[in-house]
């Protein structure tokens, strides 16, 4: 009765995510790429791919962000870090211009124009009477 069903082979399965080296979940991305009805048939490589770039782009992100959180000598990554850590690195800033982060503030700056001007020195020389 070979090849007829599973059996009692006794193999363990195999998550599509551990076979590819990733942390992001292969067959719920799959899932929502066919639920999304963004084309009729989706390839067996494109959630992987897909699971791929997001788990890339994710661990920049904290990576950034966990940098940011130690310069201010915290131990814990808040929406403030992950708003620093987008909006000072330049690719990160482009890919998510538009997007808003809740509780992130804005870059500290303060334009040219405001600022105080160079202080001419008293004894100069060059004043006019």
């Amino acid at each position: 009765m070979s090849g007829r069903g599973k059996g009692k082979s006794g193999k363990k399965a195999v998550s599509r995510s551990a076979k590819a080296g990733l942390q992001f979940p292969v067959g719920r991305i799959a899932r929502y790429l066919k639920a999304g009805k963004y084309a009729t048939r989706v390839g067996a490589g494109a959630p992987v791919y897909l699971a791929a770039v997001l788990e890339y782009l994710a661990a920049e992100v904290l990576e950034l962000a966990g940098n940011a959180s130690r310069d201010n000598k915290k131990t814990r990554i808040v929406p403030r870090h992950i708003q620093l850590a987008i909006r000072n690195d330049e690719e990160l800033s482009k890919l998510l211009g538009t997007v808003t982060i809740a509780s992130g503030g804005v870059l500290p700056n303060i334009h040219s124009v405001l600022l105080p001007k160079k202080g001419k020195k008293s004894g100069s020389a060059s004043q006019e009477y």
